[in-house]
């Protein structure tokens, strides 16, 4: 006899294969949608040789990319609801890899950053749909440990991803092959996002509960206005727009520092930096814990403390102290996120999802623009300049958090 959640329109249960089957599309999925997200980002210094830029202008390949995801995710799951949820995934799998493949070939910066940006708009038909998939097709109770699974996929692979490309790069240089140390990087990325979208091909189970229909863009527009006039999340999307901003400025640059004086490391040993990234899993569960118990508001005015006290850490010239401080302040930055993510639909009766994509929208856009002009302090003032205009984003976002917890009370 067939199990229940194997039948034919039973939703799926925890411990079955189907279930076991998600599992490992979602988690690839979600490590190769990070993967090529943040990939470039320990190869920065390598673009400022090759196409004689300045490091803000290096930076794009990273903030256009990020940029043009966060815009499109406001729309792709309503693109889903066209061609379908799977195959908006696989497509963008495929889609992402390729581009990212085509990365090889170029030999102008300009095209550079076209397919980063097109790299972006490719990526967001996986993270606004995947969550949808997982509500649609699994029980209520098998939905949080998939959605666990997700998010570590997505830890492991912005993680791993950077940490490959920075090892690759300096292979290629040892070898000294005909592609630039950083193409050969990025041709081993994008064969990994290949054979990520296989998997996830293979395993993933076809839609059950899916009906494709035409999407109603008025409505998500109009849902979209009714979430941003809403006082609490008008001053969240401010908090998000700053988090990821300071966050992505001082990993964009800490690279450039690294293998300069006093430190001169290998591009390689600059890339284990991004193994402080665990500290995010930690702190997404220690500090979710601790809202649960004090309330989103101190916690979250906690975590952006903490962000602070780690981005002073980093300004002596001491490679302890650096590596302590990017500890820190990575932990008080996942916790805060975490926090954020959790507050932007709680603060709404209805349209809960369109309060997720506009905190989520300005979440990226703000990494993209001030990773940007991030480097325009680097250039200026070095570490210090980095450290300063991340230092007076945090400020801001304390205010932001102090603001918040006055006015929810949870």
């Amino acid at each position: 006899m067939r199990p229940v959640s194997e039948a034919p329109h039973a939703r799926i249960i925890a411990g079955t294969p189907a279930f076991r089957r998600i599992n490992i599309a979602i988690f690839a999925c979600g490590f190769s949608i990070f993967a090529l997200l943040y990939s470039v980002q320990p190869i920065l210094p390598l673009f400022t040789q090759e196409f004689g830029v300045s490091a803000a202008e290096s930076s794009l390949a990273l903030s256009l990319t990020a940029g043009a995801m966060a815009l499109s995710m406001v729309f792709a799951g309503s693109a889903s609801e066209v061609v379908g949820r799977k195959s908006m995934m696989l497509g963008a799998l495929i889609a992402s890899s390729l581009l990212t493949l085509a990365l090889v070939f170029v030999s102008d910066w300009n095209h550079v950053l076209w397919l980063r940006a097109l790299a972006g708009i490719a990526l967001s038909g996986a993270p606004s749909v995947a969550l949808a998939y997982l509500a649609e097709e699994m029980e209520p109770k098998a939905v949080a440990p998939a959605v666990g699974l997700y998010i570590g996929g997505s830890a492991f692979g912005g993680m791993s991803g950077r940490l490959v490309v920075a090892a690759l790069a300096d292979y290629g240089s040892e070898i000294g092959a005909g592609l630039s140390s950083w193409r050969l990087a990025m041709a081993g990325l994008a064969i990994t996002g290949l054979v990520s979208a296989l998997i996830f091909w293979r395993a993933l189970p076809a839609s059950r509960h899916f009906s494709a229909r035409t999407p109603n863009f008025g409505k998500l527009v109009a849902s979209l206005g009714v979430c941003a006039r809403n006082p609490g999340i008008a001053v969240l999307l401010i908090a998000g727009f700053l988090m990821l901003g300071s966050f992505m400025t001082v990993y964009n640059y800490l690279g450039f520092r690294l293998q300069g004086e006093p430190f001169l490391l290998s591009q390689s040993a600059a890339g284990l930096v991004f193994l402080a990234y665990p500290m995010g899993s930690l702190a997404s569960a220690v500090m979710g814990a601790q809202a649960s118990r004090f309330g989103r508001g101190p916690v979250f005015t906690a975590c952006v403390l903490v962000m602070i006290f780690g981005l002073a850490l980093t300004i002596p010239d001491r490679l302890g102290f650096v590596i302590a401080g990017l500890l820190v302040m990575t932990f008080g930055f996942f916790g805060a996120h975490a926090i954020a993510s959790s507050w932007a639909p709680a603060m709404v009766a209805q349209d809960k999802a369109q309060a997720s994509s506009l905190y989520l929208l300005s979440y990226y856009v703000g990494g993209g623009v001030a990773g940007t002009a991030g480097g325009l302090f680097w250039d200026s003032y070095g570490w210090l300049g980095v450290s300063a205009f991340s230092g007076a984003m945090m400020l801001c976002i304390l205010g932001v958090a102090i603001a918040l917890t006055r006015m929810n009370r949870d």
